[in-house]
C-alpha cells in the first residue's frame, strides 16, 4: 500500500528534553512517523505540527518545559506533548493548552494515531502503557549510537523522585527483545550501545532474571562496538557485582559506571529511601576500582536536601574527595509535587546555593586532578561518536569513556583513530590524532 500523498506533505517537527530514555522514545516515535509518511523537519518553522518531549526531573527542567510549551502554543499549530510530564503534571499542560494532545512514555506507538487527531482538530490522549519501547522503527539522532531501553520504572521509592510517579513500577522488557534491538543497532553501523532505563541495576528482578544475564548476551554478539551501562541504583548493584566486573573488563564494554550516590550522609540517605549507607556504597565503589582498572565512576548529588545540616553536607564533600568521581552532576534540591520531600520543610534557596557551589567547585578540583594523573600523556584507541562544540572539532571516547576533543576536520563519526593526550580539563581531555 502506498503512502497517502495528504500525509506525505505533513511536516513534524519534534523538540526533545530529557535522558537518554527519552531520546530513545523520540527516535522511535520519529521513526513510526517517517515510517506513515510524515516527513520529520529540524524547525518549527516549517511544520505542520509540533511534538515537545518533556522532562520534569527538576524544577528548572519543569519551567524550561512550561515556557517551551507556552511558546509552541503560540505558533497557533496543533501540538503533541509526550514524555513525562503529560502523567504528572498533566493539568499545567492543560492550563497552557486545553486542545494539546497527550502521550505518555509507555504509549509511544500510538503516535501517528495522537498526530493524525490532532491535525484533524481533535485531542488525543494516550496515558497507559501500551506494549515496548522496542523492535521498532528509528530515526537516530547519533548514528553511531544505538540507545537500548531496557525497562519502564523502577523497584526505588526515593522521596525526592516524581520520574517514578511517571513511569511506575518496574516492567522489564524480553531479553530475547532487547538482544534484537541492540542487533539491528548494530548492523545499522552503531559503533556505541547504550543500555538505558531508570534504573538498570534492577532490569529483570520482576521476570526472573538479572542484568548481568542480558549484558552478557549482548556483549557476546559480533561486531565492532561498546556497551555503555547507564545508571544504576547501588542497593541493587551489590549483589550482582562480580558479574558486573566481568562485563566491565569485556573488550567490547566501556569501562564506566554511572552509580548515583546523592548524599555523603546516612541520615540525609534514610530520608531520601536510598536503601543503602555511605559505607555499603564506598565497600561498592572499592570492589569496582580493584576489579577494573582506571573504572570511570559519574554519579548524581543532591544538595540542599530538607534539614540537610552543615555536618551532613560535610560529608558529602568528604565523599566527593574521598572517591574522586570521574564526574559529578551537582542538583540543587526542589521539591517535586507528589513526592514525600514536597512535604517537608524545605532550607533556604541561599543556603542551597551556597552549597551547590561549593559542591561544584570541590567536583571540579577532584575531576581535574584525577584526569592530570590519570590521562596526561595517555595514549591509545579511540572512537569518534560525537561532533564538537566548535566548527572542525570532534568529541571521542577511549575504552573508559572519557571524552577527548580532537581539533581535526579529517575524521569523522564512527571512526577508530589512535591519539595521545596533551591537555586535561575537569570533564574533558584535549588529544592529538596520532594516525
Amino acid at each position: 500500500m502506498g503512502v497517502d500523498y495528504r500525509i506525505a506533505m505533513v511536516n513534524v517537527y519534534f523538540e526533545v528534553y530529557g535522558c537518554s530514555s527519552s531520546i530513545a522514545e523520540a527516535e522511535i516515535m520519529q521513526g513510526l512517523l517517517s515510517r506513515a509518511g510524515y516527513r520529520i523537519v529540524s524547525s518549527s518553522r516549517g511544520s505542520d505540527v509540533n511534538v515537545i518531549v518533556t522532562c520534569i526531573v527538576k524544577n528548572p527542567t519543569e519551567h524550561r518545559m512550561i515556557y517551551r510549551i507556552s511558546k509552541l502554543t503560540e505558533e497557533g499549530k496543533p501540538l503533541v506533548v509526550a514524555g513525562c510530564m503529560p502523567v504528572v503534571e498533566r493539568s499545567v499542560i492543560e492550563r497552557l493548552n486545553p486542545r494539546a494532545s497527550l502521550i505518555g512514555p509507555s504509549s509511544i506507538s500510538r503516535i501517528v494515531d495522537a498526530v493524525r487527531i490532532a491535525l484533524e482538530g481533535g485531542r488525543a490522549v494516550f496515558l497507559e502503557r501500551e506494549g515496548y519501547n522496542i523492535c521498532l522503527p528509528r530515526v537516530r539522532r547519533n548514528p553511531i549510537v544505538g540507545i537500548v531501553e531496557v525497562a519502564q520504572g523502577c523497584l526505588s521509592a526515593c522521596s525526592f523522585c516524581q520520574v517514578k510517579l511517571a513511569r511506575g513500577r518496574l516492567v522489564s522488557y524480553p531479553p530475547d527483545m532487547i538482544v534484537e534491538e541492540a542487533r539491528r543497532a548494530i548492523a545499522d553501523g552503531c559503533r556505541e550501545i547504550w543500555i538505558t532505563s531508570q534504573d538498570n541495576a534492577c532490569y529483570g528482578l520482576d521476570i526472573g532474571l538479572k542484568l548481568t544475564d542480558l549484558l552478557k548476551r549482548i556483549l557476546s554478539l559480533e561486531g565492532d562496538f561498546y556497551v555503555r551501562i547507564g545508571m544504576m541504583n547501588p542497593y541493587y548493584v551489590k549483589p550482582m557485582i562480580e558479574d558486573l566486573i566481568e562485563c566491565l573488563t569485556s573488550d567490547k564494554c566501556f569501562k564506566f559506571i554511572h552509580l548515583p550516590v546523592q548524599s555523603g550522609s546516612n541520615r540525609i540517605l534514610k530520608l531520601m529511601r536510598r536503601m543503602y549507607t555511605v559505607e555499603e556504597y564506598l565497600e561498592i565503589v572499592d570492589r569496582f576500582r580493584s576489579g577494573v582498572d582506571k573504572l570511570s565512576i559519574a554519579t548524581d548529588i543532591i544538595v540542599g536536601f530538607p534539614s540537610e545540616s552543615e555536618e551532613d553536607f560535610q560529608s558529602t564533600i568528604d565523599l566527593i574527595r574521598m572517591v574522586e568521581f570521574d564526574s559529578v552532576n551537582i542538583s540543587k534540591f526542589g521539591a517535586r509535587p507528589m513526592t514525600e520531600a514536597a512535604r517537608m520543610k524545605p532550607l533556604p534557596s541561599k543556603v542551597i546555593d551556597e552549597r551547590s557551589r561549593i559542591a561544584s567547585d570541590i567536583a571540579r578540583e577532584v575531576a581535574l586532578s584525577r584526569n592530570r594523573r590519570l590521562w596526561m600523556g595517555w595514549s591509545g584507541e579511540v572512537i569518534v561518536d560525537e561532533e564538537g562544540l566548535k566548527p572542525g572539532s570532534m568529541i571521542a571516547r577511549n575504552a573508559w569513556y572519557k571524552p577527548i576533543v580532537l581539533k581535526d576536520d579529517s575524521i569523522k563519526l564512527g571512526d577508530r583513530v589512535r591519539v595521545r593526550v596533551v591537555e586535561a580539563y575537569p570533564y574533558h581531555l584535549l588529544g592529538e590524532v596520532l594516525s
